[in-house]
This record gives C-alpha cells, sequence and structure tokens, in this order.
C-alpha cells in the first residue's frame, strides 16, 4: 500500500483486472470447450450475480445473514408458471372458485384470531382464539381438498394443475420479484428480531418449508412431476424456428457454421443480452443507493445497531426494508433461471447451489461492494462448473501411483467432492490474502 493511499481503499485497477481475467477464462473456456460451453457457464454465472446482488443488499449493507436464498428463489420461480403458461382447460371450473373460498375462510379465521387476541380481555381468552383456529382449519381444509382433488383429476398426465394466464413471460419477472418481496416481508416481521444466528437458521428452516410447498402442492406446479415448456421472454427465439427459416440456415452457412449450432449460439446470446441489461441496471440502482443518504445510513446501522438506534433510526423498520429488497432481486433472479431453464423442478433446488454457495459468491467478491457480487457471482460458478470436470482427471491423476485397491478406487469414487474441497480451498485462501473479498467495500 503506497504512502498516501487511505485504510481500505483498493486500486483503482484491481477491478479492472479481475473483470480482464474472468473474461480471459471465458474466452479460453470458448476456445478449448466450445462458445456453447462458455455463452451457458456466462448466462448462468450472471443469474448467479444477481443472487449475489440480492444476498450483497442484506448482508453487506444490513449486516442480516439470510440462509434462506434458496426458499425466496424458489417463490420467484414459481411466477413463470402461474403468469407465462397456457391455463389447464376446465382446471378453475372444477375447482378455482374451491380453492379462493377456502383461503377466503383461512384469512377471515386468522384474521378473527389476532382481533380477538387484541381486544378481547376476558377470562379464557386464549381458549377462544383456539377455538376460532380449529375451527377455521376444518372449514379451510373442508373447501381446499375437494377443490384440489377436482383439479388434480385433470389431465393428470400433463398437467393437472391449474396453470397460468398466457402472459409473456417477461411479466413474470417482476411478479417473481414481488412473490418474493411479499414472503419476505411476513417472514422478517416475525424473525429478524432475532439475533444474528437464530436468523439465519429460522430462514433456512422457512427456506426448506418453502420448497417442501412447493414440492408437495401439485395442483399449483405439478409438484415433483415438474412443469415443462415454460415460455422464453421476448425476444429469445427457439432453436427449431431459426432452424426451419431459410434465411438463418443460408445466413449460417454463408459463415461456414453448423445451422445447429448457430441456432443454439444465437439463442443464449438472446438471453445474455437480456441478462446483461438486468444486471447493469441492479448495479446501476443498487450503486445510487449505496452512495444515497439512506445507503450510508444503512452501513450505519450495519456496524453499529445501538448507535444508529440512539441516532433516532428505527433499526427494525429498515432490516426490514433491505430484507425485503434484497429478496425481491432474488426472486427475480429465481423467475429469470426458470425462463432460462424452461422447465420448473422444485426437487432442483438445495441449499448447498441456491444459498451457501451464493454466500461464498459474496465473501469471495467482497461483500458491501456491489461490483464484487458480481464478480464473485460469475467467478465462482465457473470455478464451480470446471471443478465439476476436472474432478475426475485430478483425482485420477492423483490415483495413478497406488496399486489397484480400496484407496485408489476411494480416491476415484471421492472426484465427485472436488466443488466442495475446490471452494473450500479457494475461500480458506481469499480470507487468508484479502479478507474482505477481491474487490473490498471502500
Amino acid at each position: 500500500m503506497s504512502a498516501s493511499r487511505q485504510p481500505g481503499e483498493t486500486s483503482a485497477l484491481r477491478a479492472p483486472l479481475f473483470f480482464a481475467v474472468l473474461a480471459l477464462l471465458l474466452v479460453i473456456e470458448g476456445v478449448t470447450s466450445g462458445w456453447n460451453s462458455a455463452l451457458g457457464i456466462l448466462n448462468m454465472g450472471l443469474l448467479s450475480a444477481i443472487m449475489a446482488l440480492g444476498v450483497n443488499l442484506q448482508w453487506g449493507y444490513a449486516g442480516l445473514f439470510n440462509a434462506g436464498a434458496m426458499g425466496f428463489l424458489a417463490l420467484g420461480g414459481i411466477a413463470p408458471v402461474l403468469i407465462s403458461m397456457p391455463p389447464t382447460p376446465g382446471a378453475f371450473r372444477a375447482g378455482g372458485m374451491g380453492l379462493i373460498a377456502a383461503f377466503a375462510v383461512a384469512i377471515i379465521a386468522l384474521i378473527l384470531a389476532a382481533q380477538v387476541w387484541r381486544k378481547l380481555r376476558i377470562r379464557g381468552r386464549g381458549l377462544l382464539v383456539t377455538l376460532i383456529l380449529i375451527v377455521g382449519f376444518f372449514a379451510y381444509r373442508g373447501l381446499f381438498d375437494p377443490a384440489v382433488a377436482a383439479i388434480e383429476a385433470i389431465n393428470p398426465s400433463a398437467a393437472g394443475n391449474l396453470g397460468g394466464l398466457g402472459l409473456p413471460t417477461l411479466v413474470s419477472w417482476p411478479v417473481g420479484a414481488l412473490m418474493a418481496a411479499g414472503a419476505a416481508w411476513l417472514v422478517g416481521k416475525t424473525a429478524l428480531g432475532l439475533r444474528s444466528d437464530y436468523l439465519a437458521i429460522a430462514t433456512l428452516g422457512i427456506a426448506e418449508i418453502l420448497v417442501a410447498i412447493l414440492k408437495n402442492e401439485q395442483w399449483l406446479d405439478r409438484g415433483v412431476l415438474n412443469v415443462n415448456g415454460i415460455p422464453r421472454p421476448w425476444p429469445v427465439p427457439y432453436e427449431i424456428d431459426l432452424q426451419n427459416s431459410a434465411s438463418f440456415v443460408k445466413m449460417a452457412q454463408g459463415w461456414g457454421m453448423d445451422p445447429v449450432l448457430a441456432s443454439t449460439l444465437l439463442v443464449k446470446l438472446a438471453f445474455l443480452v437480456l441478462f446483461l441489461i438486468v444486471v447493469l441496471l441492479l448495479i446501476w440502482a443498487s450503486q445510487m443507493a449505496l452512495k444515497s443518504p439512506w445507503g450510508r445510513m444503512m452501513r450505519a446501522i450495519r456496524d453499529n445497531e445501538v448507535s444508529a438506534a440512539a441516532m433516532g433510526k428505527n433499526v427494525t423498520r429498515r432490516h426490514l426494508q433491505i430484507f425485503v429488497l434484497g429478496s425481491a432481486v432474488i426472486g427475480l433472479a429465481g423467475a429469470m433461471m426458470i425462463s432460462l431453464d424452461g422447465q420448473m423442478t422444485p426437487s432442483s433446488y438445495n441449499p448447498l447451489r441456491y444459498t451457501f454457495l451464493i454466500l461464498v459468491m459474496v465473501i469471495i467478491g467482497g461483500s458491501g461492494n456491489n461490483w464484487g457480487a458480481a464478480l464473485g457471482g460469475v467467478l465462482i460458478w465457473y470455478l464451480w462448473v470446471k471443478a465439476g470436470d476436472w474432478g475426475p482427471d485430478i483425482m485420477t491423476m492423483i490415483a495413478a501411483p497406488f496399486p489397484d485397491g480400496g484407496l485408489k478406487e476411494h480416491l476415484v469414487d471421492s472426484a465427485a467432492h472436488m466443488r466442495m474441497l475446490v471452494m473450500g480451498v479457494l475461500l480458506l485462501l481469499v480470507l487468508r490474502f484479502s479478507p474482505r473479498g477481491l474487490l473490498p467495500e471502500k
């Protein structure tokens, strides 16, 4: 560090250098493994960057340790199913009104129970509230179960759910953000009063509950049967349409490319443009917020809640606000990821990939730095993918000198765990030599 540089200040060339190294790695991937692979890694890396930006809002800005990012991601992912898929013919007529009535009864029972608990100051108030909830539960199930059975009986092999509204997929992206934000508000109202370690446990448990609901509510998203054929966002084309276009085939052949390969590259490039626009808009908005009085207040609360509260700041309200905003960004990433995959698979959500790996991205990229979170998102996803590719080769090379037998077989069988080993070693190295991340917060 030069004598003129202030503590915590980083070189102006540090960020461009790391992004240049990342670009070089992707170019090498394109040259060695093909541009299909490089674009696939980059697209999923940009989605990971959006997830990391959402977690960075919560952790980097406010110090909230949210271990339930997976749940908000899954909630965002249900939006394309409910918004973009065509409605299942006859499903709403069979059970839609029954579902609406069931949810209305449940809401009325909860509101009535809350009002009785707050307003009545009589003996046996708890027993009365319990009675209201029990009656409300049985009334809810009495309406809900027949409606669900009627919906799931409609074309169960291909549908068995309500379907969606048939609206453009781009509409589902902000809807996914709003759904995650709404759930975050409910979670935050109950969990944000907990200490950091208890908050992490609570959010992780709530995320598992949300994913379990998506796995089991077949009337909503077909559960583990999955929803396939989710429409792509405009203006992303379909490969088959490009391959059936005489003008595109002629153009691809003019470039000396196979039309099938050219169509897949064009589709991934179209997704890349959409994702880049969203990432850059989010970084711009996050940077503007960070430099505003609101951003300075959030960092003051993060660094010392007691002092901020003594200055008249409502710490609980601000924590709820940033928790909702960060979860909305994560929900947006969930809707975008489902649009990229073209299918909703609730069983694919797991905490290792969609919570803890995102935290690693933020830590290594630089907590509190939006550009660092974006860098960490793409870089760690690249290393996660490549570690899975390199693992068998590395383990085979390590095991080669050993004689055939238990140890050699154990080493080769352990290749599947190379990803975790690489992430652990990388995390230790960064925490040792750059504890504040590759691009530290200024």
